[in-house]
């Protein structure tokens, strides 16, 4: 019933409900016809001794005597001389019920039938109120949370499913012991994200330096000519060469400069086109995106993600996501293939978790790295962690081996 019943209003009128009917059964019960007003002594006729007796009533049912005889005996003159004698009773003055004053005469019926209703109504109403309280308190008081103390330990309930950490510790390790609570430990906090709220800025066209970009385009040479030979569908997806202004002005939208090896790379292939039949190229089950599309991701990430957990003292490289990576390339399902704009390595996104720097199980410590990487893998038919490439119909996949996998 109690817990088919959950309205604590609903408790409280039944309570209240069923302590008035009990307390208007008892007032009923204890109710009793009023007796006829007792008479006075000096109001009944006193018969004289020489007085001729009166006639008996010749009709009618006989008058009792009032008052009535008392039960032990009417006492004689003897036994008055002998109580007046013995000296007045024992009994305080308030207790006498003063003799001499006049008898007051009884309330009538409907006054006292008033007046016990009224009594009754606020003895129901101090039950009703005394009551509340304690079907409040015995219902829907919750059990008193325990306190530590410097002298003070926890009292273990014989519920296991209510009992606090320390008793659960017992019950899981017996005999070992547990100290007092320890200071708690703050939670993680957030701090925006300065990497992607950049300040305005204006970033001039940067040529890449020479050495950087002859080393670029010697891996990307030896990747377009396995990709002619043997992907010619994934090689007819590598765009032409990206904008210089458009990569500055990227920049400047994203308040950092490219790393060398990235921009050069840009201004050979911006990306890679996607066609009706074909994923575009691009590296470890990524497509490769463009400058524009890089910033475009840029801004979706940190439109999701623009705080850092733990403060500023947090590894951004630890994150859910951050402002200071550079997607490089994107798998269609959420997951992005990053360049680390300030340490300058490679990583991946993980939309279910964090940023993680071993993409494929091992570390590209830079994106010519990469380009590097995966050339000597098309050449060689190797694989890059537990990244493999294969061709299908003319088109670069990349396979991944479970075997591989399951070790990184």
């Amino acid at each position: 019933m109690r817990r088919m019943i959950i309205s604590r209003r609903v408790w409280l009128a039944l309570a209240a409900s069923a302590i008035a009917v009990a307390v208007v059964l008892i007032v009923r019960s204890r109710r009793r016809p009023a007796l006829p007003a007792p008479v006075r002594r000096e109001d009944a006729p006193v018969r004289r001794e020489d007085a001729p007796a009166e006639p008996a009533a010749s009709a009618g049912p006989p008058v009792d005597r009032w008052p009535p005889a008392p039960v032990l005996g009417t006492p004689t003159d003897e036994d008055l001389a002998r109580y007046a004698a013995a000296g007045p009773p024992r009994i305080p003055a308030f207790l006498q019920g003063g003799h001499d004053r006049p008898v007051r005469e009884p309330l009538d019926e409907a006054t006292r039938r008033r007046l016990t209703r009224w009594g009754a109504a606020a003895l129901a109403l101090c039950l009703v109120a005394g009551g509340g309280r304690l079907v409040e308190s015995a219902v829907f008081s919750k059990e008193p949370e325990l306190s530590w103390g410097p002298s003070q330990e926890e009292v273990c309930p014989t519920d296991p499913s209510r009992s606090q950490a320390t008793c659960l510790f017992a019950e899981l390790h017996p005999g070992s012991t547990m100290s007092g609570p320890e200071e708690p430990v703050p939670g993680p906090w957030a701090v925006p994200d300065p990497d992607c709220h950049p300040p305005s800025r204006v970033f001039p066209v940067l040529a890449p330096d020479p050495k950087v970009t002859r080393a670029v385009d010697r891996q990307w040479r030896r990747i377009e000519r396995w990709l002619r030979t043997h992907a010619p569908r994934s090689h007819r997806t590598l765009a032409g060469p990206a904008d210089p202004a458009a990569v500055a002005a990227v920049e400047a939208r994203m308040g950092r400069r490219l790393p060398g090896d990235l921009r050069a790379s840009l201004l050979r292939h911006d990306g890679a086109v996607t066609t009706k039949d074909t994923w575009g190229f691009g590296f470890l089950g990524n497509t490769s995106l463009s400058v524009q599309e890089t910033l475009e991701t840029w801004r979706g990430l940190c439109d999701v993600d623009d705080e850092d957990y733990g403060g500023e003292e947090s590894d951004p490289r630890s994150q859910w996501w951050d402002g200071r990576m550079l997607p490089v390339g994107a798998d269609g399902s959420g997951d992005h293939l990053v360049v680390d704009s300030v340490r300058r390595d490679v990583g991946d996104t993980d939309h279910e978790g964090s940023l993680d720097f071993t993409p494929g199980g091992v570390r590209i410590r830079s994106y010519h790295a990469l380009l590097k990487a995966v050339a000597d893998a098309l050449e060689k038919g190797r694989a890059i962690g537990y990244w493999k490439p294969e061709v299908v119909g003319g088109e670069l996949e990349w396979t991944v081996l479970p075997s591989r996998k399951g070790d990184s």
